[in-house]
């Protein structure tokens, strides 16, 4: 139906039949050809995307980051903390031992002395210009009368009768070149135009047109075909895609879910209730009566050591003997509450 849509809407009125007959072939082959580049397209496409999400996306971040913590965070750093100071300190240094010096030299000494030296140069440029004016005018005069005068009479009783005659002399040259060339040049149209001009308009008015008309018909259709093939193989490939991912998900991710769910959680956390936990707690109570033993093994090592120390040494004479302090073992404490 969106190919018929199609070619009524973009169909000018009174088509021929060769339009008729190329259309149809051509957008089939057009489907059959196009349609595996489109899922190979879109399988691209989508594999892209994947990569990009998981691959490259992550590794550009890291190379990113590995590029700013090697590149740009020593620079920024060297730039921040050693050559700001640095260059701060160089412009102070140039300043007070440069720059300074420099300007009260030219304040005190060099502007003096350049307006001295004006002062002396505006005296001599005076002198020098009242003696360039006199043998300027001399040199003019000399030149008016030796050279002005006579090449004024030269042109104007010389130069001027014999161009006067030279330019009739050409005019009339031209006019004769001018009438030969117009009339090799009338000869030579009409013999191109009827030799190659006429034949070379016949051959375009009715050869080269029509088959223009015909190639530009079964180009547009070829275009229109190659568009038309290319947006029905989109939606076949998005089809099969998305036949693809369902019978992926009904095959694979829904009985995986459904064991998960109702298989794997239950008996999970049967073995968590009725075997991990109880096992979990006497290992608990065994090591808290484990630590009781040893600790009252630990208490009875000390007193029958003390009771021997006695015994052999003697009980100190000034001293009290230190109250008996509890054992706390740990883990005790809360069963005693």
């Amino acid at each position: 139906m969106d190919l018929e849509k199609q070619r009524d809407v973009r169909a000018p009125e009174g088509e021929g039949c060769l339009v008729a007959a190329v259309r149809l072939p051509v957008r089939i082959v057009a489907l059959v050809v196009v349609l595996p580049v489109r899922m190979l397209w879109d399988a691209l496409v989508a594999a892209g995307r994947v990569v990009n999400d998981t691959v490259l996306r992550p590794v550009g971040r890291a190379l990113l980051w590995l590029g700013r913590a090697v590149f740009v965070w020593p620079f920024v750093a060297l730039w921040r903390y050693l050559l700001v100071p640095l260059g701060t300190a160089l412009a102070r240094l140039v300043n007070a031992l440069v720059v300074v010096p420099s300007v009260w030299l030219y304040v005190w000494v060099l502007t003096p002395v350049g307006h001295g030296v004006v002062w002396v140069l505006r005296a001599v440029g005076a002198v020098v210009a009242a003696v360039g004016v006199g043998v300027f005018r001399g040199l003019a005069w000399l030149v008016r009368y030796l050279l002005v005068v006579p090449s004024v009479w030269l042109y104007t009783w010389v130069l001027t009768p014999v161009g006067q005659a030279v330019l009739w002399c050409g005019r009339g040259v031209a006019r004769a070149v001018g009438l030969l060339v117009a009339g090799t040049g009338a000869v030579l149209y009409w013999v191109t135009r009827l030799l190659l001009v006429l034949p070379a308009l016949a051959v375009w008015r009715w050869v080269l047109v029509p088959v223009g008309r015909v190639c530009a018909v079964v180009g547009r259709e070829v275009w229109d075909a190659l568009g038309h093939a290319w947006r029905v193989a989109g939606h076949i490939s998005r089809a099969v895609g998305r036949f693809l991912a369902s019978l992926l998900r009904w095959t694979f991710v829904e009985p995986a879910r459904w064991v998960h769910r109702s298989v794997l959680t239950p008996v999970g956390h049967l073995l968590r209730d009725a075997v991990l936990r109880p096992v979990a707690e006497a290992a608990r109570s065994a090591g808290r009566a484990a630590r009781q033993v040893v600790a009252s093994a630990r208490a009875s090592v000390r007193q029958a050591r003390a009771d021997m120390r006695r015994a052999l040494l003697g009980a100190p004479k000034e001293t009290r003997p230190a109250p008996p302090v509890p054992v706390q073992v740990p883990g005790t404490q809360g069963m005693r509450k």
